[in-house]
């Protein structure tokens, strides 16, 4: 369980990162003219990704789940192969990546990187963590449990930031963003 408490808190800190990341691309695009949407449901989202890194070790350790090594060495490399996506993201969109629906008008839409082949690759990352970081350590209530209310987030998120780009950004239909 150590190592798995460890693993979490590794997720955590990169979350955080993830937020200083956002912050600064936030200032960027604000000083951009940047356009923010959503602002509603962002805190759901946040107490959703929160409950998930609480939920993982407390199931372990309350339920007493154990370590079942061809599950948990596959999702540990889905969690790795999500965690990659996730950067791939950040890194293809430079500054307009962001946790938050920030949206610079007249910029066109991304189309490289994982861009071209999906329009949302960064909640196919989202998604697969939520399934594989519980899942590491056999930890099936919280991954069904995040699973079920993310479907519900990401509807509304993915709503979202459709809109803000359709209205933001040229071509919006024909292009993945």
């Amino acid at each position: 369980m150590d190592w798995y408490a460890l693993l979490v808190a590794a997720v955590a800190a990169e979350r955080v990162g993830e937020l200083v990341v956002a912050r600064r691309n936030g200032r960027r695009s604000r000083a951009h003219g940047a356009i923010e949407a959503g602002r509603g449901h962002y805190p759901a989202m946040v107490a959703l990704h929160t409950a998930l890194l609480i939920g993982c070790p407390a199931e372990v350790w309350l339920a007493g789940r154990p370590f079942v090594p061809a599950l948990g060495w596959s999702m540990l490399a889905v969690l790795v192969g999500a965690q990659a996506l996730r950067w791939w993201c950040i890194a293809t969109l430079g500054f307009r990546w962001n946790t938050r629906v920030i949206v610079v008008p007249g910029l066109p839409l991304v189309a490289r990187g994982p861009y071209r082949v999906l329009r949302h690759p960064n909640y196919v990352a989202v998604v697969a963590e939520g399934v594989a970081l519980p899942l590491v350590h056999t930890a099936w209530v919280t991954a069904l449990l995040f699973t079920l209310a993310d479907a519900v987030v990401l509807t509304v998120r993915i709503r979202c930031e459709n809109r803000a780009l359709a209205g933001t950004a040229p071509s919006f239909g024909s292009v993945p963003a």
